[in-house]
């Protein structure tokens, strides 16, 4: 039993032990800070196929993070390269394709299961000396003082640090004990998602076919196996998620239409709603929130954990600099610099992502034809095409040192 006085001291505090909220705690630790990542959930049990199905599209930039901090090389071999992007308007021949031949040798980014990312940022946090891990751990109390932060768990212990960071995904424990409200709307749709094992090669391609009911993507794995991410309205996705294995797959049959040939769902299938959320400020004196906490985006993109990745690369950087400069991590004027660098990115992105969800989701004839015009544009106008796939591989805007392979 740890002693009720026990109290660790660290530079900052992280709450969520999620993808963003490791990556964090190395992205600080590269530059010299000390971090406790707090998170609720038993490692050993999110480390399993049953806790979450999902994968995620690594943005090229992302990966240069995810390497300088050393998590890459435990991931490598279970990240797909995505060659290939292929953007289909439903049954129409008008399409949009991305060669990433057209940009360099380099993929265009990477498909790489959740778990296997937080296998690998977990295995990383063990290497290093300035990042503590613990977990399970409920939070009882946070205090906040002109000094800093300390967080109480319910076993005794205490944290103090100069500054908060929430990671804790769309329901922020921190963002709401600090009262920063959020904007949020659901967009009626749910994520079918599952991992299917196919006879043809996919070659690295990655497919989304727009829908009336929402996008059906494809998005490929390592050893012959594919991601889908299938939305649909919430009820119907309901329904397919429980179907049994045998209707299920036939289904799927229907919507590949014989693409990479026989099928095979491998593991459980899940069941996601999706819905948008920005908080209204990412940050509060002594407070920042990053990835999900601070803005929860559709995944019609396959953005939000490259732009939660973002982030982590502009706070890190920030902080880091700051302390060197003999600043105060946890000031208002260093937490201004965040706010500034990242919220109109992530509002930018937001606002793509909704708008492409609401376009491409219904079968309104002028709008239909528009934007199978406007795929067809855009595939016949390389400069154009350059320019979208360069912000695909996470290269536009302002770019943190992290993010360019660099180190802090």
């Amino acid at each position: 039993m740890v002693a009720q006085q026990e109290t660790i001291k660290a530079d900052v505090i992280i709450l969520g032990g999620g993808l963003n909220g490791a990556a964090m705690g190395l992205a600080l630790a590269h530059g010299g800070l000390r971090s406790v990542v707090i998170d609720y959930a038993d490692p050993k049990a999110i480390l399993t196929a049953n806790y979450d199905g999902r994968t995620c599209a690594i943005a090229a930039a992302s990966r240069s993070v995810l390497d300088v901090i050393g998590a890459w090389k435990y991931m490598a071999d279970e990240a797909e390269p995505i060659l290939d992007i292929r953007i289909a308007d439903g049954v129409s021949p008008l399409f949009l394709h991305y060669d990433h031949k057209d940009v360099g040798n380099q993929p265009l980014g990477y498909i790489v299961e959740n778990l296997i990312t937080r296998g690998a940022l977990y295995r990383a946090i063990a290497e290093t000396d300035l990042v503590e891990m613990i977990a399970p751990a409920r939070v009882e109390t946070i205090v906040r003082d002109q000094g800093g932060m300390t967080v109480t768990l319910a076993d005794g212990r205490s944290i103090r640090g100069a500054l908060a960071i929430g990671a804790e995904g769309r329901n922020s424990m921190l963002r709401n004990w600090a009262g920063i409200k959020t904007y949020q709307w659901s967009y009626r749709q749910s994520a079918v998602v599952c991992t299917v094992k196919h006879k043809v090669p996919h070659n690295g391609l990655a497919v989304e076919h727009f829908l009336p009911a929402g996008p059906f993507a494809i998005l490929p794995m390592t050893d012959d196996r594919c991601s889908i991410v299938w939305t649909e309205t919430t009820d119907l996705a309901n329904y397919l998620v429980n179907l049994d294995e045998e209707t299920f797959v036939d289904e799927l049959h229907r919507r590949f239409d014989g693409y990479l040939g026989d099928l095979e769902v491998i593991g459980p299938r899940f069941c996601y709603p999706l819905g948008l959320q920005h908080a209204y400020r990412y940050t509060d004196p002594r407070i920042a929130l990053i990835g999900d906490a601070a803005h929860g985006m559709h995944p019609i993109a396959g953005q939000g954990l490259n732009m939660g990745i973002r982030d982590v690369a502009a706070l890190a950087e920030i902080l880091v600099e700051a302390r060197r400069l003999g600043r105060d991590i946890g000031g208002s004027d260093v937490l201004a610099e965040y706010e500034q660098w990242r919220r109109f990115d992530n509002t930018v992105m937001l606002a793509v992502t909704d708008v492409t969800n609401r376009l491409f989701s219904n079968d309104v004839a002028p709008v239909r034809w528009a934007r199978d015009i406007g795929l067809a544009v855009v595939q016949k106008i390389p400069p154009l095409k350059k320019t979208f796939m360069s912000h695909a591989m996470g290269y536009a805007g302002t770019l943190p040192r992290l993010m360019q392979g660099k180190p802090l």
